[in-house]
């Protein structure tokens, strides 16, 4: 009943933040010149706090609407080049002419929407010609499409690399990595045409016995039973999931913010104090992250489970017992797939060797297609967003899939 205490909990809140939002209008607005009537300024600073601290389940924009590449400004067309129940591959297409590599970007299903990667994209577009996976939110996907476990994610990304065709690359993040290095090895095993050139793993969990961090522990805490039934939620009637097991946004949401709670805490302060200050360009900034990190998506329960039980628990690939479809997936059969590992010095989500351990697993590939990558002070997000990842660790994955065409 997780899922329905949730929701009677919204519906009780949805009058005082419709309230809230009625009264902004009326108390003033704090990011222009005037910044409203001085006596009103710590009202609508608290209001507006109060309005930017709300779950939703839609997922934002992309907004991507140019950017520069090919020597100029070009414009970007957002266009679904293929569409399942449970994802659609999208396709950032730009107005040029000019030939780039082809990549595949794989996004993780965990709690948010792929705009999570928005920076990602905007920043690959410069150079190459740019699809992702774009995973839809749970309680949305009608029960009769079927289940979605594990298996399901990895055919995913042989059938989207296919549709995008021979000659394309994929560079996962975070989570997916697993399944990412699983849909190489059975393509190559298969000599499938789609094989990707090259493979970029960003701060994955491929085997998590290497320095464990917070988040395995807590994975290897419980059994999965445990997992089951504390986390699992059924999709309330009024949405088009109706009945279908889940594991609830919101819940990863609060995993989330419960591991950095002070931090969150402190950003909303800095919010606050921003607004009254005049601050605009921080307080943009603070919203616009929150309003990202707010919108939640649904997993279905069957990939969750078996997220936490194969990677998180068993370490299936690491040791060897990954199966997908009933037969063992081996990555020794990666022969020819350039490989790119990417770490975060400080990542507290996924340690330091754990993506690493990729290498080791492709024990065939010879040594000049093996590339690994450490940024100093990056933690997990630093990875694929930020300074870091645009001025140092883009540079080094495009020269990767440059290199590998």
């Amino acid at each position: 009943m997780i899922y329905q205490a949730y929701q009677a909990h919204v519906d009780l809140a949805a009058p005082s933040r419709a309230l809230v939002k009625a009264v902004l209008p009326l108390l003033g607005d704090l990011r222009s010149e005037v910044r409203g009537w001085l006596p009103l300024r710590p009202a609508a600073a608290a209001c507006e706090v109060l309005s930017l601290a709300e779950v939703t389940h839609r997922r934002p924009a992309f907004g991507i609407a140019a950017v520069t590449a090919a020597g100029g400004e070009v414009a970007v067309h957002e266009r679904i080049a293929h569409r399942t129940p449970f994802a659609s591959l999208l396709h950032f297409a730009k107005d040029t002419s000019v030939a780039q590599p082809r990549v595949l970007i794989v996004a993780p299903m965990s709690g948010h929407f792929a705009t999570l990667l928005r920076e990602t994209v905007r920043t690959m577009l410069a150079d190459h010609d740019v699809y992702l996976t774009d995973w839809h939110n749970a309680r949305d996907v009608p029960l009769a499409a079927g289940r979605f476990g594990f298996d399901e994610f990895t055919e995913h990304l042989i059938e989207f690399l296919g549709v995008i065709g021979p000659g394309a690359h994929m560079v996962a993040i975070c989570q997916p990595c697993v399944p990412a290095l699983a849909a190489c090895a059975v393509m190559a095993e298969h000599a499938d045409p789609a094989v990707p050139h090259s493979l970029t793993l960003m701060a994955g969990p491929v085997d998590c016995r290497v320095s464990p961090t917070a988040v395995n522990k807590l994975a290897t805490s419980r059994p999965i039973d445990w997992f089951e039934r504390n986390l699992i939620g059924i999709v309330p009637l009024r949405y088009d999931g109706r009945l279908r097991r889940v594991y609830p946004g919101f819940l990863q949401l609060s995993a989330f913010m419960n591991m950095n709670l002070e931090r969150h805490i402190g950003s909303f302060r800095a919010y606050h104090d921003s607004l009254l200050e005049g601050d605009t360009a921080r307080a943009d900034a603070i919203r616009s992250f929150y309003q990202e990190y707010f919108a939640v998506a649904d997993l279905p329960a069957e990939f969750y489970l078996e997220t936490v039980r194969l990677v998180f628990q068993e370490y299936a690939l690491p040791l060897g017992r990954l199966r997908f479809r009933g037969r063992a997936v081996d990555p020794r059969a990666i022969r020819r797939t350039a490989l790119l590992t990417v770490e975060g010095e400080k990542d507290d989500i996924c340690a330091l060797g754990q993506t690493l351990a990729a290498h080791d697993l492709c024990s065939r590939l010879r040594q000049y297609l093996h590339t690994h990558y450490v940024q100093p002070g990056a933690g997990h997000y630093g990875v694929f967003s930020g300074k870091r990842w645009s001025n140092s660790i883009y540079p080094i994955v495009r020269d990767v899939i440059h290199s590998s065409g």
